[in-house]
């Protein structure tokens, strides 16, 4: 099978993607295929060079990528890549617009208000702090901030801002973070994180080695590993997701499920949820990206 492996790009998670590509390009040449790494830098040869594959494994974090346009340009040539289209693409990034959507559906999320532009300078948050910021389209935890004055929210936003990015202003949920992947239609084994390095999952926590613990399956009552399966597989299905996703949650102190955002393009690095999920089914790393190439596929059927 000859694989375009579409990573890199130029969003604020460029090194990223191109980390978690490097090990998905070995784990599928182990499986006798052949696979093309292509930086999406090199932008304008995509499409010629998309015509030369049976298919298209997409690792791309942030905008483009996670925002539906690379699935928008397969689409238009035929290929099959596996992950959502761009809708449920777009949907997914845009934090303030998939909280609607979960909200609307019965799903219980934190308090939030959005602010696309840099408001005037006597504007205060109608939420109490704590509070989280982040950027509205972002991830990896770039521009995540977990603030406690007026002071360190203005300052956190002005860097969103700079970016050029809108920014989210969250209430705090206090408990235990815990996360969820989707595979095809199946929910994968929780897994629940504890930072080492700080209080919260930051960029630190998530990317170094020792940053956090991350327990697969979560030690967790069965009702409460249930209640988190169902709830990644209804926002899957809510936002009109396909194949893969990963959903983020915290569980406060009454075992309330808050449910922060949902990610259509998880990361794939070594130190990654969905590929620690997995191998709790007993999937290792290169049976996994077979399972990704078969999603792929059937979208061709």
């Amino acid at each position: 099978m000859r694989i375009l492996l579409l990573a890199g790009g130029w969003s604020t998670e460029r090194l990223v993607s191109l980390s978690g590509a490097k090990a998905m390009a070995e784990a599928m040449e182990s499986l006798g295929h052949t696979v093309t790494l292509f930086d999406l830098q090199d932008f304008d040869a995509l499409l010629a060079k998309a015509k030369e594959h049976d298919l298209a494994i997409i690792n791309l974090h942030g905008q483009p990528g996670e925002d539906g346009l690379v699935q928008a340009m397969l689409d238009s040539i035929g290929l099959p890549y596996q992950g959502t289209g761009p809708a449920g693409s777009i949907l997914a990034l845009n934090k303030a617009a998939s909280k609607q959507v979960l909200r609307h559906h019965g799903l219980l999320t934190p308090d939030w208000q959005f602010l696309p532009v840099r408001p005037e300078k006597t504007w205060q948050p109608s939420l109490p702090f704590p509070l989280f910021v982040k950027s509205d389209t972002g991830g990896s935890s770039i521009h995540l901030a977990k603030v406690t004055d007026l002071a360190g929210l203005w300052a956190v936003m002005d860097e969103i801002f700079q970016a050029g990015c809108g920014a989210l202003v969250e209430e705090a949920i206090e408990g235990r973070e815990v996360t969820c992947g989707v595979l095809g239609e199946e929910a994968l084994p929780p897994v629940l994180i504890e930072p080492v390095r700080g209080s919260y999952f930051d960029y630190a926590s998530k990317y170094a080695a020792d940053g956090a613990r991350e327990i697969c399956p979560a030690p967790l009552p069965e009702q409460i590993l249930t209640q988190i399966q169902e709830t990644a597989l209804a926002a899957h299905r809510i936002l009109g997701l396909d194949g893969l996703s990963r959903s983020d949650c915290m569980l406060d102190a009454r075992d309330r499920l808050y449910l922060l955002e949902v990610n259509t393009l998880p990361g794939m690095t070594a130190t990654s949820l969905v590929p620690r999920e997995a191998k709790a089914l007993g999937l290792d790393f290169p049976a996994l990206m077979q399972r990704f190439i078969d999603l792929a596929l059937a979208k061709k059927s």
